[in-house]
């Protein structure tokens, strides 16, 4: 897998300060793709070790409340077999911090209550790791820059441990 960029200091993806991996390869393609030079899947860097580690350690501080998951297509197979592992790792490490992930599958698809080319054999653990997911493709007729932390209206935020919990989709409220 590689990686577009790291944003160490994003405040934009989430609540508070928070740590933001950007993921290359997506094959949503939607149009007005606010990071479309990610769509590339050979784009940017090779994640490995080094920038684990690094990631890691950009989490450390007390006032980084997470790490925030862009793309490209984080859920893209062969971007979540990477990821799996490595949102194991930060949940390990960091258990008080939240895991946010963008998709442009929906939960849905990401469960397989709806076919989609985005299930593999880690589809599941890796949606076990994530607090909230935003999900949904990027909408150019839904755009509506007024909304938190999504570009289109027919995003969702989903709160991951609540949906669990009650075994029903719940929305994020802050």
């Amino acid at each position: 897998m590689n990686y577009a960029t790291i944003k160490k200091r994003d405040i934009a993806n989430g609540p508070g300060v928070r740590v933001s991996l950007f993921v290359s390869g997506c094959t949503h393609r939607c149009p007005d793709c606010f990071n479309e030079i990610a769509w590339d899947f050979s784009y940017g860097e090779p994640f490995g070790e080094a920038v684990e580690a690094e990631l890691l350690e950009a989490l450390s501080p007390d006032y980084i409340q997470g790490l925030s998951l862009l793309g490209g297509e984080p859920f893209e197979p062969q971007n979540q077999r990477t990821l799996c592992h490595f949102l194991k790792k930060v949940r390990e490490t960091y258990p008080q911090k939240n895991v946010w992930c963008y998709s442009g599958y929906t939960l849905e698809e990401l469960t397989g209550k709806v076919q989609s080319r985005c299930r593999c054999e880690v589809t599941d653990g890796m949606l076990a790791c994530i607090d909230v997911l935003v999900d949904g493709r990027f909408e150019k007729e839904k755009k509506n820059i007024r909304l938190r932390f999504r570009g289109s209206e027919n995003q969702r935020l989903i709160d991951m441990n609540k949906t669990r919990e009650r075994g029903e989709l719940v929305l994020w409220d802050d």
